[in-house]
């Protein structure tokens, strides 16, 4: 088995949804600090701004790529993926991190469940489905990281919406 630190020392091109802030943010400068180009994508323009601007003073405005998407559409996941090709040949590392979590209950409208299943789980189906194939074809090391959550695990009371699309994510 290989160590993560290996793929990535060997890996040259990132790719992380939800790239923009929190978790995303904070392994797309891991991911930069170590030598890597790197595609973030957020569905907030002006985060994604602040975001791109921040990772091109550690690796360069060449290395560095921020494309406005949201994960809930998959031909938006499709059109992120022919940027980054064609912009940085291949991806290496693909994280599936982009989520959200407004509140629910059970007797939420199903429009509430539907945006955030969308995002949460299919976000992370999509992603990939679209990344996984040319990821495998071109035989470097890659990884997929898909993003989880504690309340996916505990499924704690209150939020069930995001309750059931983290614990879709962990199986």
């Amino acid at each position: 088995m290989t160590d993560l630190k290996d793929i990535i020392k060997a890996s040259n091109v990132a790719v992380i949804t939800g790239g923009a802030s929190g978790i995303g943010l904070a392994a797309a400068r891991r991911f930069a600090g170590a030598g890597m180009c790197v595609a973030i994508a957020d569905r907030n323009a002006d985060r994604l701004g602040e975001a791109r601007a921040e990772l091109e003073a550690i690796a360069g405005e060449a290395n560095v790529m921020a494309v406005e998407t949201d994960v809930a559409h998959r031909h938006e996941l499709e059109a992120l993926e022919r940027a980054v090709l064609q912009r940085f040949g291949r991806v290496h590392v693909l994280m599936n991190n982009a989520g959200i979590q407004p509140d629910t209950s059970i007797f939420s409208a199903e429009a509430n469940w539907d945006h955030i299943l969308a995002v949460n789980l299919m976000g992370v189906i999509h992603g990939t489905q679209v990344f996984g194939p040319n990821m495998l074809a071109h035989g470097e090391p890659g990884l997929i990281v898909n993003t989880g959550s504690k309340q996916g695990i505990t499924t704690p009371p209150g939020n069930p919406a995001y309750n059931v699309s983290k614990s879709g994510v962990k199986v």
